[in-house]
């Protein structure tokens, strides 16, 4: 099995301006984890607060994307500060998860306080969607054939056209489906922090936020093993390794605290 995009653009409204595959699937991805969130919130936590996570989602999403956006091009700054008008074109792709994360947790911090919705209980609801859409979000990089893994000739192998592939492999057609790696791991983050939310969180809410930041960390590592495309290296080592080092340790840790105080309060 061969897989093969069939470009980045869904259509064209009239008739010259292109509306991305890219752009559809980030925003059906963003919607997704929002509605995640919120009927977490509401099935769990408190039917009478869950409509307030729609008047903030909006805030944290855009904010979140825009801290992906501007990640992404610091991390390629030598690229961007000779075309700044390219920062703010995201349709054709180029955003980071982790400039994401980074900007939309403060940002739900900051509105679950105002909102007197409890912090880690948000933090909980929306780590479990931004496990789901970061699984249907990584198709956007399929359809911009971008993201991808080192040459391969695996079965599931990925077919990346030539303008798309790195110099010193330009003459290879097939690599590693890294999004779909990442995907389907994603997918089954989603379905462990589901679990918890159901079994514990409800006992310690935080467990499922820490629990997302030691299993997205853990699955970013092993996915840069193979990814080739790595937009700075740090002493040889990519900066999405080293960001997702901090992100399971800080996970690891954060189980570790609530464990001793729900161990303390009984």
């Amino acid at each position: 099995m061969v897989l093969q995009s069939t470009g980045d653009v869904l259509f064209y409204i009239a008739n010259d301006i292109p509306i991305y595959k890219y752009g559809i699937i980030v925003a059906l991805a963003c919607l997704a984890g929002v509605i995640t969130a919120y009927f977490l919130y509401k099935n769990f936590y408190s039917k009478s607060l869950a409509e307030k996570i729609w008047d903030f989602s909006a805030y944290s999403l855009i904010g979140g994307i825009l801290g992906a956006r501007l990640y992404f091009c610091l991390l390629n700054f030598s690229y961007y500060s000779e075309h700044p008008l390219e920062i703010l074109d995201i349709r054709g792709g180029g955003l980071s998860i982790h400039g994401g994360l980074l900007l939309g947790i403060f940002l739900l911090i900051v509105f679950a306080n105002k909102y007197k919705l409890g912090i880690l209980k948000v933090l909980d609801v929306f780590a479990c969607g931004t496990a789901i859409a970061q699984s249907i979000g990584r198709w956007g990089n399929f359809f911009n054939s971008e993201a991808f893994g080192s040459p391969t000739n695996l079965p599931w192998k990925l077919y990346i056209p030539v303008e798309h592939r790195p110099l010193e492999f330009i003459s290879v057609e097939y690599y590693h489906p890294t999004f779909l790696y990442e995907s389907i791991l994603d997918l089954c983050i989603f379905f462990i922090l589901l679990s918890v939310i159901k079994k514990i969180s409800y006992k310690c809410s935080g467990i499922a936020f820490f629990a997302y930041l030691m299993l997205y960390g853990a699955v970013r590592f092993l996915i840069e093993q193979v990814r080739i495309d790595s937009a700075l290296n740090v002493f040889g080592v990519p900066i999405a390794q080293i960001v997702s080092v901090i992100m399971f340790i800080v996970g690891v840790a954060g189980i570790c605290i609530l464990y001793k105080k729900s161990k303390q309060s009984i």
